[in-house]
C-alpha cells in the first residue's frame, strides 16, 4: 500500500531516486514508526510522514517523523554518534522490515517570547528528541541531559517569573535576523564551538528578533524529551514551560546575543 511519506530533493539527492520512488509506493518503507523527534508512534499509512536521512562522515541512517513535527529533511551528525545510534537500535518481531529509528538524540529548539515582569524576553526552548546519555557511557544510566546541563552551569527554574542568570562565556549567534547557534566556551580558554548549530539558519519572527536586539541577551530553557513537545502557539508553550518547572525538569540561563 502506498504511504504518505514527503521525501525531500535533499533527501532524494542522497539516497537516490530509485530508493525514493521505492519509499513512496511502500517499498522498505514502515507502516508505524517511532517518530525521530517527538518519539511517539506514527503511522505511515494514516498520516503524513517525513523522511529524515541522518548522515555522517560514513554512515547513514534513514529515520521517520510525523510530518507535523519536522519536515523531510538531511540531517548532519558525527560519525562516532551516528555508529553509537546503529548499535543502538533495536528492533522486534512486529518491527516492519526496514524500520530504522535512531536512538541518538537531536536537539531540538523553538523559538519564543516569554512575558516576565511585564516585559517580554526572547526566548530559546531546547528539547532533545530522546534520551542523553553522558558522552563515553552506553547510557544505561538513564537521561542525564538536565544533570549535564547544570554542570555547565544552567540553574534549576522553579517558577517562570524571574529572568534566569547570565551563562557566562555562553551566546547565541543571529545573523541576517537568523539563528545560526548556541556557542559554547572552547576547551582551554581556547574560542567558542557551537553546543548546537542549526542545519539550516532558523527563521524568528520580526517581534523575537526586536526583543533581541533590545535586550541583547537571550532566555535558552531546557527540558528533557517529551517535557514540552511541539506547542503551535506562545501561550501554548508557556503552559507547558510551567508545567516543566513544577515538576523539577526545566533548567535555563541567559545568553548574550552575538550577531545582530
Amino acid at each position: 500500500m502506498p504511504r504518505m511519506l514527503d521525501v525531500s530533493e535533499d533527501v532524494r539527492a542522497e539516497i537516490g531516486d530509485a530508493e525514493a520512488d521505492r519509499l513512496l509506493v511502500g517499498d522498505n518503507a514502515p507502516g508505524s514508526y517511532d517518530c525521530t523527534s517527538c518519539r511517539t508512534p506514527g503511522d505511515s499509512e494514516q498520516e503524513r510522514t517525513s523522511t529524515v536521512l541522518f548522515v555522517g562522515e560514513e554512515t547513514a541512517v534513514l529515520a521517520f517523523a510525523h510530518a507535523t513535527c519536522i519536515p523531510s529533511q538531511v540531517v548532519q551528525v558525527a560519525e562516532e554518534q551516528l555508529q553509537g545510534a546503529v548499535r543502538s537500535i533495536t528492533g522486534s518481531e512486529q518491527d516492519a522490515p526496514g524500520r530504522l529509528t535512531p536512538e541518538q538524540a537531536v536537539l531540538g529548539i523553538t523559538s519564543g517570547l516569554v512575558l516576565i515582569d511585564d516585559e517580554l524576553h526572547p526566548a530559546l526552548v531546547v528539547e532533545p528528541t530522546g534520551a542523553i546519555a553522558r558522552p563515553g557511557t552506553d547510557g544505561s544510566g538513564g537521561d542525564e541531559f538536565l544533570q549535564l546541563l547544570l554542570e555547565q552551569g544552567f540553574r534549576p527554574v522553579h517558577r517562570m517569573d524571574q529572568v534566569p542568570e547570565v551563562l557566562h562565556g555562553w551566546s547565541i549567534l543571529l545573523a541576517m535576523g537568523q539563528l545560526h547557534a548556541v556557542l559554547q566556551p572552547g576547551t582551554g580558554g581556547g574560542a567558542p564551538v557551537a553546543w548546537w548549530q542549526a542545519h539550516a539558519p532558523l527563521q524568528v519572527t520580526e517581534g523575537w528578533r526586536t526583543a533581541a536586539n533590545k535586550s541583547q541577551t537571550v532566555l535558552v530553557y531546557a527540558a528533557p524529551a517529551g517535557s514540552i513537545g511541539q506547542q503551535p502557539r506562545e501561550d501554548l508553550l508557556r503552559d507547558a514551560l510551567e508545567k516543566a518547572a513544577a515538576g523539577g525538569l526545566l533548567v535555563a540561563a541567559a545568553m548574550p546575543l552575538a550577531g545582530t
